[in-house]
Order: C-alpha cells, then sequence, then structure tokens
C-alpha cells in the first residue's frame, strides 16, 4: 500500500521535519534504505546511517536532535520503537488465521476443537484435548490427551504439547519446541544405578506468552511448571520441572533454569544464563550473559553478571583487575626479588661488621 508522510504522522500522531507530501510505501532497516522506504532511529548507536540513508523518511523520538544536515524527511513521535512496530503490524501484510481441519490431521473423537480454529496437516489432536477459539495449529503439530489450548493460540510446525498441559490465550509457541515433557528426576540407587521418578504433573503456560523455537519446559514431578502472563523466550531455552517464571519475564537465548527455582516478575535474563535449582529470584532483577546464579536474590531491581554472579559494577571492576593480573604478577615478583636481595645485603653488611 502507499501513504503520504502527512497522513502517517496524523496516524501516529507525530510532528513532521522535512516534506510532508512524500510517499511511502515499504519499510527498511535505516543502513538499508530505499527511496518510497519508511525507517526508524531508536537506539543511539544508529545515528550515523540517518545523515546517510536513502529511505525517504524516517521515526525519531520527538527528543532526536540531529548533529549534522539530514536529507530524510523525520516523523518525530513519542516513541519511535512502538510506533514502528505499531505499523508492522497493521500494515506489513499479516493474514487472517484460517479455520477448518485439513484431511490429513488427526483429531481424536473426545477431542473438542472450536469451528473458528485451524488444524494443519499431519497434525494431532488427543483424547479431551481442547482447542480454543482462533487457535492457529500449523502442519504436524502434536497435542496430547486432556491438554488445553486458549483463545488464539499459535502452534508452528513440530511443536509437542504433552498431555495434561494448558496453554492460555494469545500465545505462540515456535517450531520444535516441546511443552510437558518428563523433568529430569532419577533417584540414585545403592549399586550406583538410577531410578526413574514419575513425573506425573503439568505445565501451564497462561496468556501472552512467546516462546522461540527448540525450547523445553518440563512437566512438574508433581504440581505444575508456571510460565506466567507475558513472559518471552528466546530460542533453545530449558526450563526445567517445578519452575514458575514470573510475570513479564524475557530470557535470551541458551539459558536455563534448574528444578523448583522462582524468577520473578519484569526480570531480563540475557543468554546463556544459567540458574541453580531451588532458588528465588526478586522481581526485577537483570543477569548478564553467560551469568552463573547459584543463590537466591532477595532484593528486587538488581543487576548481576559474571559466575557466581555478583554486583554488576563490582563485576566490571573486578574483570578489570582480573585483565591486569599478568602484569601484577610479574610486579609483584620484582618487588619479591628487590626485597630478597635488600635483605640479602643487610644481611651480608651485618655480618661483615
Amino acid at each position: 500500500m502507499q501513504i503520504s508522510v502527512k497522513e502517517l504522522s496524523t496516524l501516529l500522531n507525530g510532528h513532521v521535519v522535512g516534506d510532508e507530501n512524500a510517499l511511502l510505501n515499504t519499510v527498511a532497516k535505516i543502513e538499508e534504505g530505499k527511496p518510497g522506504a519508511l525507517s526508524f532511529l531508536a537506539n543511539p548507536k544508529y545515528e550515523p546511517h540517518i545523515y546517510t540513508t536513502q529511505s525517504t523518511a524516517v521515526l525519531v523520538n520527538k527528543s532526536f536532535e540531529p548533529s549534522a544536515a539530514v536529507t530524510t524527511t523525520l516523523i518525530k513521535v513519542d516513541d519511535a520503537y512502538a510506533s514502528f512496530t505499531f505499523l508492522l503490524e497493521q500494515f506489513a501484510g499479516i493474514t487472517k488465521g484460517r479455520a477448518g481441519i485439513h484431511s490429513t490431521a488427526v483429531v481424536e473423537t473426545n477431542a473438542r476443537v472450536d469451528a473458528s480454529a485451524f488444524i494443519g496437516a499431519q497434525s494431532y489432536i488427543g483424547n479431551e484435548a481442547i482447542i480454543g477459539p482462533d487457535c492457529q495449529i500449523h502442519p504436524q503439530v502434536y497435542i496430547g490427551p486432556g491438554a488445553k489450548l486458549g483463545k488464539n493460540v499459535t502452534l508452528y510446525p513440530g511443536v509437542k504439547i504433552y498431555h495434561l498441559c494448558e496453554i492460555g490465550d494469545n500465545t505462540i509457541i515456535h517450531s520444535g519446541t516441546v511443552i510437558g515433557s518428563d523433568g529430569f528426576g532419577f533417584a540414585p540407587l545403592e549399586d550406583g544405578t538410577y531410578k526413574k521418578i514419575p513425573q506425573i504433573g503439568n505445565v501451564i503456560i497462561e496468556a501472552d506468552v512467546e516462546i522461540g523455537s527448540n525450547c523445553s519446559i518440563d512437566r512438574a514431578t508433581m504440581g505444575s511448571t508456571i510460565i506466567r502472563r507475558g513472559v518471552k523466550l528466546d530460542n533453545l531455552v530449558q526450563i526445567a520441572h517445578n519452575v514458575e517464571i514470573g510475570e513479564h519475564t524475557v530470557m535470551a537465548s541458551q539459558s536455563g533454569v534448574a528444578g523448583s527455582t522462582k524468577i520473578g516478575k519484569h526480570c531480563v535474563i540475557g543468554g546463556q544464563v544459567g540458574f541453580a535449582g531451588h532458588i528465588t529470584i526478586a522481581d526485577g532483577s537483570q543477569f548478564g550473559a553467560q551469568s552463573g546464579i547459584g543463590t537466591s536474590i532477595k532484593e528486587p531491581k538488581g543487576k548481576w553478571f559474571g559466575s557466581p554472579a555478583f554486583e554488576v559494577k563490582s563485576a566490571i571492576r573486578s574483570a578489570a583487575v582480573f585483565k591486569r593480573l599478568p602484569d601484577m604478577e610479574k610486579k609483584l615478583v620484582e618487588l619479591e626479588r628487590l626485597l630478597t636481595n635488600s635483605k640479602n645485603k643487610e644481611a651480608s653488611e651485618t655480618n661483615n661488621n
């Protein structure tokens, strides 16, 4: 579609600096701009591109003031990133979901599938499973007996939902993810072998959650593993049995949480972060990539880094010292040599006297 800068600015309650009659027909990253494209600038790291971009217009925050000449038209808005996201939702060709059951799908007799839902090719819906309104079940999805999906749930190809697990409204789960596999529970025996502990709980995923591809969320030994409302998990995340992730917490790729750990609300977790089991993490905690958390964190809104993790400012100072250790060792060896020589000299002079 085509829209003028003026029309777009009105839609976003923005202010135009430049040609309000210019026409836009596509979107592009600011560093890959071209005529007719709309880009956005939210991260100061990308500011140099605004002075060279070929995009016709760029969304910027109202506080932005260029430090050099700008040839593109600026549309100043309250939040450039949020405005651009809104436009992608409205104009980027997001299609309305389909309805119906593909001829190669298997839906067991006692399953309940809402008439507005879609079940893709070669998917399986188990006995007593419930598929709510407007759900989109892509091809080759497995939904086990007694599983429940709320409204407008999207499961991409290859997702596996084990028996009795519950998925909340508007949740999106990407390809290859497994919900409800057995927790890692084995009892050591006297002969050095292990006996499997039955995992009889389930997984509950609340509304508005998004889970990336190839994640594993284990069912509880007893009770439920719980992913609260609004949580966002990146690809390749492992959540163990009986874990609870608080509302609107985000977790980047390759992070893992061991069994029975409780993570608070609004936490921000970088990539490859590891949490020990049976600990509690306060609301609003933030963790840098590759941090290792072995004990509970009680103070909310702290920032942590390192393995074992500690307060981020101390971690940065310690890292700076760590890099200097080889030079410090050389100086220490030299000081020891000078001290030894001085002592030897004093002893020699004493003996001569």
